[in-house]
């Protein structure tokens, strides 16, 4: 099961590792304190056999002076038991039976040798070796045994090793606690920073703007971002409701006052007069809703990247097609000087925005417009597609109203929604759409980025 709580995770992360080294170091401490005991209890014991062996020398083996009773008394925590015999086997002083010599141990005693044996039903530590020396007027190699209970070696370990373990285990609760209070020292700010974002509402989005550890930088950024472009999207949506609120309150009053009129009217005649307009202000509200739509639909939408792959001449043609059969009586010409035509878009919102802008040609051209030329080329890595006529114009000082929604450079028909929609669906394909400063007419410049296509593909 996976661990929902952060500061579980980390003190897992932190604690289970520390606890594994933490065994590691206590088996290590076991081996080294056993070790090291062995070699402790080992000296004793050599210390001691050859306190005995000097004094059997020196008393002729009748007694063991002061200091050796209390080495041999107490040496390390425990008693040691000893016997001595002379060379030729008779016993010289200590405990009758000493333990037995093991059969895989050597005979040669000229060095100490260490075994473990049984003795009176206690496992002991044993110590034999041969030390030449004169007792009693007989001199040669005389063997000396020494001998202790492991008990006493083992009671050493256990408290050497339970200290041990006790200052680890301190250790280990200590860096738990540790560990404890600075994962939740150390995750304040992120709680800061639910608060914050938690104040937020759909009405209030402003960016984060609390001290946060780098680590979590990069989530604050990206949501300030996200936050950004939610305020944004919000603030369009607001705005869009509220200009096409706007913008369809007269066409529809006059929709229903046209039904009004048809409804009362006193004859045939002019019902059938009314019907006419009521279907042509009918259409005019349903062509402004469209445009609006598609002006909504060109500012969400990103298709540089989600597009697929359009021959730019052929969409550009179409469109002209299309346009030729709206029966606007204005020539119309287009030249391809391009070589690489392949973009990446969508064709029907492409062919809209091409279609926006012949129809505003027509509408504001004025009554001179006699000609639309398109030109498209290549340049570096992109199209460049040109819509130039004859007509009025647009003045310089105009040319950010004319692209501005619902605005319009000079009063006329029209919702002046043509060229925004233009320009957003350009940009929505990544390239732009700016008006130029010809001496005659009106002149657009449209840029697209050309589609890197394998021709082997």
């Amino acid at each position: 099961m996976k661990l929902q709580s952060l500061r579980a995770r980390l003190i897992v992360i932190i604690l289970v590792p520390l606890l594994l080294i933490s065994i590691v170091a206590g088996g290590w401490q076991f081996r080294n304190a056993t070790q090291r005991a062995e070699e402790i209890f080992d000296r004793g014991l050599l210390s001691a056999a050859l306190a005995i062996s000097r004094d059997i020398a020196l008393s002729g083996g009748d007694a063991l002076s002061p200091a050796t009773r209390s080495l041999v008394s107490d040496t390390s925590g425990g008693e040691l038991f000893y016997h001595v015999f002379a060379p030729d086997g008779v016993f010289v002083i200590g405990y009758a039976t000493p333990p037995v010599l093991p059969h895989e141990s050597s005979r040669d005693l000229t060095r100490p040798i260490y075994y473990n044996a049984r003795y009176q039903g206690n496992d002991v530590r044993v110590l034999r070796f041969q030390d030449a020396t004169t007792v009693g007027g007989l001199a040669g190699i005389y063997s000396i045994t020494v001998w202790q209970k492991a008990e006493v070696r083992n009671s050493f370990v256990r408290e050497v090793v339970t200290r041990s373990f006790a200052v680890i285990a301190l250790l280990v609760m200590s860096a738990a606690m540790v560990v404890w209070f600075g994962v939740a020292v150390g995750l304040r700010p992120l709680l800061d920073l639910e608060d914050a974002i938690a104040r937020r509402t759909p009405s209030e989005l402003q960016p984060i703007r609390r001290h946060v550890p780098i680590e979590a930088r990069g989530l604050v950024s990206t949501l300030n971002a996200l936050l950004d472009r939610v305020s944004r999207r919000i603030s369009s949506k607001d705005e869009f409701i509220s200009n096409a609120a706007h913008q369809l309150r007269n066409p529809v009053a006059g929709v229903l006052a046209l039904a009004e009129a048809v409804q009362y009217a006193p004859d045939s005649s002019a019902m059938k007069e009314r019907s006419t307009e009521l279907v042509k202000a009918a259409k005019e509200a349903s062509r402004l809703t469209n445009q609006l739509l598609s002006f909504e639909r060109a500012k969400g939408m990103d298709m540089a990247s989600v597009g697929k792959v359009l021959n730019f001449e052929a969409v550009i043609r179409d469109a002209l097609t299309r346009f030729g059969g709206q029966g606007a009586d204005v020539a119309v010409s287009f030249e391809c000087l391009a070589k690489s035509t392949a973009i990446f878009g969508d064709e029907i919102m492409l062919k809209e925005s091409l279609l926006n802008l012949l129809n505003n040609a027509v509408v504001h051209g004025g009554h001179g417009l006699a000609h639309v030329q398109l030109k498209l080329w290549n340049a570096d890595d992109n199209l460049m597609l040109t819509i130039a006529d004859d007509g009025i114009g647009i003045p310089p000082d105009k040319h950010v109203q004319a692209i501005g929604r619902f605005s319009q450079a000079a009063s006329g028909k029209g919702s002046g929604l043509g060229l925004p929609i233009a320009a957003k669906v350009i940009e929505s394909h990544g390239g732009r759409l700016s008006l130029k400063e010809p001496k005659i007419g009106t002149l657009i410049e449209i840029v697209l980025p050309v589609a890197q296509v394998d021709e082997d593909a």
